[in-house]
C-alpha cells in the first residue's frame, strides 16, 4: 500500500496544470484570450474541459482552440487549449479552475478573475448624448457589382452559343447538290480528230517512221470499234476482228479495214514499205470507215444531272446534342450564381 500511494504521488508530481488570461479588465463587448496548458509524460491519457457556448454564466465563448506539442525528444506533451471569450454584462467574474482528467484522476487549474468595464457616461451633460442616427444610402462602387456584370456577359455568352448549337440541330438536314456531267465524246469524233492528228503529223510521212504510222493509225480504228461495237478489238488479232465484223450485219466497209489492218501487220511484222499513195489511201479509206460506221445517236446526247445527297453522320449528331446538354448545365449554373448575387447586392 505505502508503494502504491509512493506511485501515484509520482505521478501527480509530473503533472503541471496552469491558466492564465491575457488581460484582467476590458470594457463591455471587448475580448480576451485563456490559454489553459498541461505538461504530462508522455502515455498518460488526457482529456481536457469540455465547453459550451458559455465558458460560465454572463462569458460567451466565441472559439476554441487545441494544440498537442512533444516536448523532451517526444518524452512529455504540451496540451494547448485557448479560449476566445467575450462578455456584454458589466461585473467582476471570478472563472472557476478548469479540471482536467490524467488516467482517470482529477487535476484543477488555478482560479482567473476578469473585470468587465461599460463605457463611462457623462451624468453632468446627459443632453448631448445622441439618438441612434437614420439608415443611409450608400451608393454603389464598381468593386461591388463588377461579378453581376462578369456573370452577365457569361450568360449572355452561353445563351448565344446555346442559341447557335439548336439552330445547327434544328438543320440538321442533309445537303443535296445536283452536278452536271457532261456526256462522253462520241467515240467517231474522237476517230476522227486522232486520224486528223495523224495525218498532219508530218514526222510520221517520213520514209523511217512507217511502223509508226500504221501502229497509230490501226490503233486508233481498234479503239473506235472497241467504243462502237463493243468487243475488245484492242487485244484480238486481224482475223479475229475481221471475223466478227462478218457477223455483224449492215457494218459495210469490211474489205477496206481487211486491207488497213493487214497492210498494217506487213508493215510492223514483215518490213513492207508502202508507197506514199497507199498510205494516203488507207487513211482516206479509215476515215471513211469511221464515217459510214458511225452511230448518229451518241451525238444527240444531253448533258444530265445527278443529284448528290450528303447526309450529316450519326457523330456530328451526338456532338450537337451533348454541347446542348452541357451548355444548358453551364448556363443554369451560371444564371443561379449572377441571382444570388443580385440577391445579396440589393437585399
Amino acid at each position: 500500500m505505502l508503494l502504491a500511494l509512493i506511485a501515484v504521488d509520482a505521478k501527480a508530481q509530473n503533472v503541471v496544470l496552469n491558466a492564465e488570461i491575457d488581460t484582467f479588465q476590458m470594457m463591455i463587448g471587448e475580448q480576451t484570450r485563456i490559454k489553459l496548458e498541461l505538461s504530462v509524460d508522455t502515455g498518460y491519457n488526457v482529456r481536457m474541459p469540455e465547453t459550451g457556448k458559455e465558458l460560465m454564466p454572463g462569458i460567451e465563448l466565441l472559439e476554441k482552440r487545441q494544440e498537442v506539442k512533444s516536448l523532451n525528444d517526444n518524452r512529455r506533451k504540451l496540451y494547448v487549449d485557448e479560449y476566445l471569450i467575450t462578455s456584454f454584462d458589466s461585473t467582476l467574474y471570478r472563472i472557476p479552475p478548469f479540471k482536467v482528467l490524467v488516467n482517470d484522476s482529477a487535476f484543477m487549474s488555478n482560479e482567473l478573475a476578469l473585470a468587465v468595464y461599460m463605457m463611462p457616461i457623462d451624468t453632468a451633460n446627459l443632453q448631448n448624448i445622441c439618438g441612434p442616427k437614420d439608415v443611409r444610402d450608400v451608393e454603389l462602387t464598381w468593386e461591388e457589382y463588377r461579378d453581376s456584370v462578369h456573370l452577365a456577359v457569361i450568360v449572355l455568352f452561353f445563351a448565344a452559343a446555346l442559341a447557335w448549337v439548336v439552330v445547327r440541330f434544328l438543320n440538321n438536314k442533309p445537303i443535296i447538290r445536283i452536278v452536271k456531267i457532261k456526256p462522253k465524246e462520241p467515240s467517231h469524233v474522237t476517230a476522227l480528230n486522232r486520224l486528223e492528228d495523224i495525218k498532219s503529223d508530218d514526222a510520221l510521212h517520213a520514209e523511217g517512221n512507217v511502223k509508226e504510222y500504221y501502229t497509230r493509225l490501226t490503233d486508233t480504228l481498234r479503239e473506235y470499234m472497241h467504243d462502237r461495237f463493243n468487243f475488245n478489238a484492242t487485244e484480238m488479232t486481224t482475223a479475229e476482228i475481221l471475223d466478227v465484223l462478218r457477223h455483224m450485219q449492215n457494218e459495210g466497209n469490211i474489205d477496206e479495214m481487211k486491207e488497213i489492218l493487214e497492210m498494217a501487220d506487213l508493215v510492223k511484222f514483215a518490213k513492207l514499205r508502202p508507197s506514199a499513195n497507199e498510205n494516203e489511201r488507207n487513211m482516206l479509206n479509215a476515215i471513211e470507215y469511221v464515217n459510214v460506221t458511225k452511230n448518229i445517236e451518241e451525238e444527240k446526247q444531253e448533258p444530265t444531272e445527278k443529284k448528290i445527297v450528303n447526309h450529316r453522320s450519326l457523330l456530328e449528331k451526338r456532338l450537337l446534342v451533348a454541347s446542348i446538354v452541357v451548355i444548358v448545365i453551364v448556363l443554369v449554373a451560371v444564371i443561379a450564381l449572377l441571382t444570388t448575387d443580385l440577391y445579396n447586392l440589393f437585399s
